[in-house]
């Protein structure tokens, strides 16, 4: 029931929604005479704030066309190069430029789509040649797929990099992490030749006993059960995966936003002000960032639930305990790809320390190998959006890839 509850309370958002913003136009109306006056300019304000929150929102592009190279503006095109029932690899071709470091960017599967990693894409792009996992919404797959859980989600990263070929550079963002360190580890354990050459992980719970955050704190106060029983819904009969049980996109993002609530009324606020103001391009920053952040979507029961349990309820991947499809990982087993590892220093979902542990778990690498870097006064967001992460942080991983290229 909670699916289908979330979905007419959607529905009759998205009526009020279009209201207030056809109601906000025609208060804004130049040549409305309420626009100069009184209470017009805050009354459209407010409609057009509230207009903008509950607006339905699906899945963004990425909308990067072109990039600037050596001065250069070069055209950008986006190709699917390996389509699975659960995910894509997507690759940004630019047009008469080759020979650059191959980079696999892995998004993470927690309530956004890859997009919320347009950033970060945007800036490797101009010096390398540019590659991300783009997963899909679980409730747009239909129950003939079959499951994806995390066991899945390490195949289809080995398969993404079989696809690429020899010599590739993986970064994961986030939750990706403990998979493309699982990973990692198989490959060279297997001596496989498309093995990456460096391992970029950026604010990853590898190990989730390190300064524990509320996310860690949710997930050990309350038993498995819980989460089963409390977060996992059906999805409703008019979509394609209809029956599929997920953990949806919706919870995860009422989540996020309870936990940082006092930022976000604020950011709103601001935007209320800024429109009031006639401060157009403020407020247009505000709703661009919504926009992306406010678009969720689902993930599968089973992923959800064995990553609570792997993650960060047992933490198996520091304790040796770790399995894929009974094969224990062995950290030991990396020998030859190159790690660096980066936090955030006001990281609020991955606490410090918690992504430096990847490179105690890899005993056998070399201390040349292995590299830490902690961003002064950055947050989890952070870490891959926004000024610091270009300017700061970019350049790290940019010299790291260079480095073992």
């Amino acid at each position: 029931m909670l699916y289908n509850m979330y979905e007419m309370q959607r529905s009759m958002l998205a009526s009020a929604s279009a209201m207030a913003g056809w109601s906000a136009e025609m208060l804004q109306n130049p040549a409305n005479p309420f626009s100069y006056m009184g209470m017009g300019p805050i009354v459209a304000s407010a409609l057009d704030v509230f207009s903008h929150a509950s607006a339905p929102r699906g899945k963004p592009v990425f909308g990067i066309e072109s990039v600037e190279i050596d001065g250069d503006t070069v055209p950008v095109s986006v190709g699917i190069e390996a389509r699975k029932p659960f995910g894509q690899l997507k690759h940004f071709e630019k047009e008469g430029v080759s020979g650059q470091p191959k980079l696999l960017i892995v998004a993470p599967m927690s309530g956004h789509y890859a997009t919320l990693l347009r950033d970060t894409v945007a800036r490797m792009l101009p010096g390398h040649d540019v590659w991300i996992t783009d997963w899909r919404d679980a409730k747009t797959v239909p129950l003939s797929a079959g499951r994806f859980d995390l066991d899945s989600y390490i195949d289809y990263l080995i398969e993404f990099l079989e696809h690429i070929g020899p010599g590739a550079h993986m970064l994961a963002v986030c939750q990706p992490s403990v998979p493309c360190y699982a990973a990692a580890a198989l490959m060279s354990a297997n001596d496989h030749p498309d093995r990456p050459r460096t391992l970029t992980m950026m604010g990853g719970p590898i190990d989730t006993r390190e300064a524990p955050t509320a996310v860690n704190t949710l997930a050990t106060q309350r038993p498995h059960a819980w989460f089963e029983q409390n977060v996992i819904a059906t999805v409703p009969l008019y979509y394609p995966g209809a029956g599929r049980k997920v953990y949806p996109g919706f919870l995860q993002l009422a989540g996020f936003m309870s936990m940082n609530l006092g930022n976000h009324m604020i950011s709103h606020w601001e935007m209320f002000k800024h429109l009031v103001e006639g401060d157009g391009d403020s407020a247009d920053a505000t709703k661009e960032f919504y926009d992306e952040y406010r678009s969720v979507c689902d993930m599968t029961a089973e992923f959800y639930l064995q990553t609570v349990d792997v993650v960060f309820q047992t933490h198996a991947l520091p304790r040796g305990e770790f399995r894929h499809k009974g094969q224990l990982i062995d950290p030991h087993a990396i020998s030859d790809i190159a790690m660096l590892a980066i936090e955030g220093e006001r990281d609020d979902i991955s606490g410090l320390g918690q992504t430096r542990a990847a490179l105690s778990l890899s005993s056998e690498l070399p201390a040349k190998k292995r590299k830490y870097y902690m961003a002064k006064e950055v947050g989890h967001y952070g870490i891959f959006h926004g000024r610091k992460w270009r300017e700061k942080i970019a350049p790290v991983v940019e010299d790291w890839i260079a480095e073992h290229a």
